[in-house]
C-alpha cells in the first residue's frame, strides 16, 4: 500500500525532518483538491470527455492490439490501426443499420399521427366524461402548453446546434484519440513510473492493472448487457405483433446504456412506433409489460451478475455520481461516471490515507456495527501532603 500523509521533507546536512500535517489539515486538502477537480471537470468537460471516452475504448481494443502484435507480429502502429477501424467500421455498421429502418418508420409517419390524434380525443372524452371539464377548457390549455413550447423550442435552437456541432466533432475526435492512447500507452506508463520511487512501483503496477481489469470487464458487461437487452425485447415486441421490433429493440438496447433516462426514452418511442396500425390499447399495454418485464430481468438478473461483480460501487454512490457525471458533462458524464467511480475506488484502497474513501465507495455493508473506544489509563492523583 502506498503512503500518502500528505507530509513534506525539509533536509540538510546535519537535519533530516518529516512535518506531518494533522487530520482536519489532510481532510481540507483533499476536499479541496476534490471541489478543484469537479471545477475542473466542469470548465474543461468538451475538451476531458472525448479523452476519457477514448481511454475507455482504448482499454476495450487493448486486447485486440495485443494479439496482432504478439500472435501476428504486426507493428504497434498497424495493430493500433487496425483495431480503431474495426472499432469504428461496427460503430458505423449499427448507424447505418439503424438509418435504413428508421426511414421505412418515416413511410409510417401519417398514420402515426392519425393514431395520436385518435388517442387524444379518447383522451378528452375520458377527462370531460370523468373529471368534468370540457372540450373547450382542453383545448384553450393545450394551445397554451403549446404556445409556450414553441416559445422554448426558438430559444434553445441555437443550444441544440451548438450540442449537435459538437457531438459530431466528438465523433471524430474520439477514434484519434483512441490510436493515439494506443500508440503511446507505454510512453504514458513509463511517465507515472517515474513519478514514484522505484519501491512503490509494485504497488502501482498493481492499481494500474486491476483499473484495466476493471474497466475492460465493466465496458464488456456493458456491452454485453446492450445485447441482451436488445434481443429480449426484440422478441417480446415480435410476439406481440409490433412491426418494427428488431429496431425498436436494438433502440432500446442502445438507451439502455444511458442510465435511468435511456429506458424511459426507449419506451416513449416504442409505443410511439407502435402505433402505425390500428390504434389498439391492448397493444400498447403490451409494449408497456414487454419493457417493464425486460428491466426487471436486467435489474435483478444481468445487472448484478454482469456489472456489480465487475464495478464494486454501492448504489448510494454510483447514483450521485451519475447525477454529478450528468450535470458535468450531458449523457456522456452520466456514462462516464461508473468506470470513473471504479478507478478512484481503486486507487483510493491503495493509498492509507484515503483508504477509507474507498470503503465509503464500496458494496461491502457490515451487518452490524459496535463501538468500540480505547480506554484511557487512570492516571491515581498523589495524596496531597497536609502539612501538620
Amino acid at each position: 500500500m502506498i503512503k500518502s500523509d500528505f507530509s513534506f521533507n525539509l533536509t540538510s546536512k546535519n537535519m533530516d525532518n518529516t512535518i506531518k500535517f494533522p487530520f482536519y489539515i489532510r481532510l481540507s486538502f483533499m476536499l479541496v483538491s476534490l471541489i478543484g477537480v469537479t471545477y475542473i471537470l466542469y470548465m474543461g468537460n468538451s475538451i476531458l470527455i472525448p479523452i476519457l471516452m477514448a481511454f475507455l475504448f482504448a482499454v476495450l481494443l487493448l486486447p485486440i492490439v495485443n494479439f496482432l502484435n504478439s500472435k501476428l507480429r504486426f507493428p504497434n502502429v498497424l495493430s493500433s490501426s487496425i483495431a480503431v477501424l474495426l472499432f469504428v467500421s461496427f460503430i458505423t455498421g449499427i448507424f447505418v443499420f439503424l438509418s435504413y429502418e428508421i426511414s421505412d418508420i418515416a413511410d409510417d409517419f401519417e398514420a402515426i399521427r392519425k393514431n395520436i390524434d385518435f388517442f387524444i380525443v379518447d383522451m378528452q372524452k375520458y377527462i370531460k366524461a370523468n373529471l368534468h371539464i370540457s372540450m373547450w377548457e382542453q383545448r384553450k390549455y393545450m394551445e397554451e402548453v403549446t404556445q409556450d413550447s414553441v416559445q422554448k423550442s426558438k430559444e434553445t435552437i441555437g443550444t441544440a446546434l451548438i450540442s449537435v456541432t459538437d457531438t459530431i466533432l466528438d465523433m471524430i475526435l474520439i477514434p484519434i484519440y483512441t490510436f493515439l492512447i494506443l500508440i503511446y500507452r507505454t510512453h504514458f506508463i513509463l511517465f507515472l513510473a517515474k513519478l514514484f520511487k522505484k519501491e512503490y512501483h509494485a504497488n502501482l503496477q498493481e492499481i494500474l492493472t486491476q483499473i484495466k481489469g476493471s474497466v475492460k470487464s465493466y465496458i464488456s458487461g456493458l456491452i454485453f448487457e446492450m445485447i441482451a437487452v436488445s434481443v429480449l425485447t426484440s422478441i417480446g415486441l415480435y410476439f406481440i405483433g409490433v412491426k418494427y421490433s428488431l429496431l425498436l429493440g436494438i433502440i432500446t438496447g442502445i438507451l439502455n446504456l444511458v442510465p435511468y433516462l435511456g429506458i424511459l426514452v426507449a419506451g416513449v418511442l416504442t409505443i410511439l412506433a407502435s402505433l402505425t396500425g390500428t390504434p389498439d390499447l391492448s397493444l400498447i399495454l403490451g409494449v408497456i409489460i414487454v419493457n417493464v418485464v425486460v428491466q426487471i430481468i436486467d435489474n435483478n438478473i444481468l445487472v448484478p451478475l454482469i456489472i456489480n461483480t465487475k464495478v464494486q460501487i454501492n448504489a448510494f454512490v454510483s447514483i450521485v455520481g451519475i447525477i454529478v457525471g450528468g450535470q458535468l458533462g450531458g449523457i456522456a458524464g452520466m456514462f462516464l461516471a461508473i468506470p470513473l467511480l471504479a478507478i478512484l475506488k481503486i486507487v483510493f484502497d491503495r493509498i492509507e490515507s484515503a483508504e477509507p474513501w474507498g470503503y465509503l465507495m464500496g458494496d461491502n455493508i457490515p451487518k452490524t456495527f459496535v463501538w468500540r473506544f480505547k480506554k484511557k489509563p487512570q492516571i491515581n492523583p498523589k495524596p496531597t501532603e497536609v502539612p501538620y
